[in-house]
C-alpha cells in the first residue's frame, strides 16, 4: 500500500514522438498550485517600475571577469568557445532578423495547434507547449524590437545527452551544452519556416540570443515548474534541456499550467541546496518580484561557474533531471522518500582542482574566491578610474592624459564584448 496519498495524476505525452503517455502521481502532501505561486500585481509593478534586464547589460562587469577566467582555464578550452563562437554567428544572427521573415503561406482561419505541436515533435523537441506572449518577461534592452502583433509564445525544450550531462562539470559536459545550442538553430529554423509556410509570422528567442526569461512562459504553457534550482523541471528530462521560444500570430489554442508537486517536492528534497559547491541556493522560499521561489545567490554562483566549467551540479544532481518525473515522484509515494538522496551515484561529483565529494562533503573556498566586480563594466571602469584618480591626487609625475585615453578605451571594449557569449553562451548581449 502506498505510503502517500495521491492528491491527482498528470498524463503528459511520451519523451519522444509516438512513445507512450506517462502518468505522474502528485502526492497530497506536495498539492500546490498550477504553474508558479504568482502574485500578479506584483509582477506588474516590477515589471514597469525596474524593467527586467540580461545578465549581458545588468551584470556586463562580472561577465567580462568570468569569460577572462573561462579563457584562462587550458588552451583547450579557450579554442572550444571560439569555436563554438564562430558556428553560432549565423545562428544568431538569423535569430536576431527572424521578425522580419514573411509568411509564405496564407492563413486557412484553422486552429494550427496541432499541426506545429506535430512538426516539433518530429523534429526532436522533447517538450512543446503553447501560451500567451507575457511582455511582463521582456528584457528593457530588447522591448523596442520586440514585435507587438504575435500574441502567442510557442515554447519548446531540446533535450542534452544524458551520459555527458551526469559528468558535470567537464569538457563533455561543456560539449553537450554548446551542442545542444547549436543543434537548436536549423530545427528552429524548420519550424519557423513550417510556420511561415501556414500564413503566419514568427519571432525566434534563442538559442544563445533570447528576448528575456523563459521559465515563467513554459510553466504557463504546462511544460513544468520552476525548481529549488532555479531552473525548469520538466516531466521527461528536469533541467537537462536548452529552451527556445518562437512568439506568433498563428491561430493556436492555449496549454494551461499544471501542478506537478514540485515546489512542495523541492522543499522535501534539497539535494541542489545541499550539494551546492558555492552555497548559492537558498533552503527556503521568499518572494522575490511577485513570486516566490528558492532565490539564487548570485556573487555565490558566478564565480564557481567561471572556474568550473560553468559548474551545472544544481542540474546533475536533481533526481528529476537524473531519473525522469515519472519514477521519482513514485518513488515518493510508494516510500515517503527522495530516489537517489544520499547516494553517490547521484550528489557526487569532481571538481578538477580540489577532488572528489560525496554526499555531505563541500569543497571550500576562501573569502577572494569570491572576488568579482559587479554591476555594468562602464559603471565598474568609472569607479576603477575614480579610485585611479584619488590616489594619484597631487602626484605631478602622474599622466592623467593617458588615463583618460586609457578610460575612454576600456568604456568602448566593455560595450563591445556585450555582443559576446554570456554565462558559457546563455545569452548574449545588445
Amino acid at each position: 500500500m502506498a505510503k502517500k496519498k495521491v492528491s491527482h495524476y498528470v498524463t503528459r505525452p511520451g519523451k519522444h514522438l509516438g512513445d507512450p503517455p506517462i502518468t505522474i502521481p502528485v502526492a497530497e502532501d506536495l498539492l500546490s498550485v498550477p504553474g508558479i505561486p504568482t502574485r500578479e500585481g506584483d509582477v506588474a509593478f516590477f515589471a514597469r517600475e525596474d524593467p527586467l534586464e540580461n545578465m549581458a547589460v545588468a551584470e556586463s562587469a562580472s561577465a567580462d571577469w568570468a569569460r577572462r577566467q573561462r579563457s584562462s582555464y587550458s588552451p583547450e578550452l579557450r579554442a572550444f568557445y571560439e569555436e563554438h563562437e564562430h558556428h553560432m554567428e549565423p545562428i544568431v544572427e538569423w535569430v536576431k532578423t527572424s521578425g522580419d521573415l514573411k509568411p509564405t503561406g496564407t492563413p486557412t482561419g484553422e486552429d494550427v495547434t496541432e499541426a506545429i505541436r506535430q512538426k516539433a515533435r518530429e523534429l526532436g523537441y522533447g517538450e512543446v507547449g503553447f501560451t500567451r506572449n507575457d511582455r511582463h518577461y521582456v528584457y528593457q534592452s530588447r522591448k523596442p524590437v520586440l514585435k507587438n502583433d504575435l500574441p502567442h509564445a510557442i515554447c519548446l525544450a531540446l533535450e542534452q545527452d544524458f551520459d555527458k550531462t551526469q559528468s558535470i562539470p567537464s569538457m563533455a559536459g561543456e560539449e553537450t551544452h554548446f551542442g545542444t545550442y547549436f543543434n537548436q538553430g536549423p530545427l528552429t529554423m524548420e519550424l519557423a519556416n513550417f510556420i511561415l509556410a501556414l500564413g503566419y509570422k514568427v519571432q525566434v528567442s534563442g538559442p544563445t540570443w533570447h528576448y528575456g526569461p523563459m521559465i515563467p512562459m513554459f510553466v504557463q504553457a504546462g511544460l513544468g515548474q520552476l525548481g529549488a534550482n532555479g531552473q525548469l523541471l520538466s516531466p521527461h528530462f528536469g533541467s537537462r534541456a536548452r529552451l527556445q521560444i518562437i512568439y506568433t500570430n498563428a491561430n493556436v489554442t492555449h496549454d494551461q499550467p499544471v501542478d506537478y508537486g514540485i515546489h512542495k517536492f523541492c522543499q522535501v528534497c534539497q539535494v541542489c541546496v545541499q550539494r551546492c559547491p558555492g552555497r548559492a541556493l537558498m533552503p527556503e522560499k521568499v518572494w522575490y518580484r511577485g513570486v516566490e521561489k528558492n532565490k539564487l545567490v548570485f556573487k555565490r554562483c558566478r564565480p564557481v561557474m567561471a572556474r568550473y566549467l560553468g559548474c551545472g551540479i544544481c542540474m546533475k544532481v536533481c533526481p528529476v533531471q537524473k531519473f525522469g518525473m515519472q519514477p521519482v515522484m513514485e518513488h515518493y509515494v510508494e516510500t515517503g522518500e527522495i530516489l537517489g538522496k544520499g547516494t553517490d551515484s547521484l550528489e557526487g561529483y569532481t571538481l578538477h582542482d580540489k577532488g572528489y565529494f560525496g554526499p555531505g562533503q563541500l569543497p571550500s573556498f576562501d573569502s577572494d574566491f569570491f572576488k568579482m566586480p559587479r554591476g555594468r563594466s562602464e559603471d565598474w571602469v568609472l569607479m576603477e578610474f575614480r579610485d585611479k584618480l584619488m590616489e594619484t591626487n597631487g602626484d605631478e609625475s602622474a599622466d592623467h592624459e593617458q588615463m583618460w585615453q586609457d578610460l575612454r578605451k576600456k568604456i568602448e571594449a566593455s560595450l563591445e564584448k556585450r555582443s559576446s557569449a554570456v554565462d558559457a553562451g546563455m545569452d548574449r548581449g545588445v
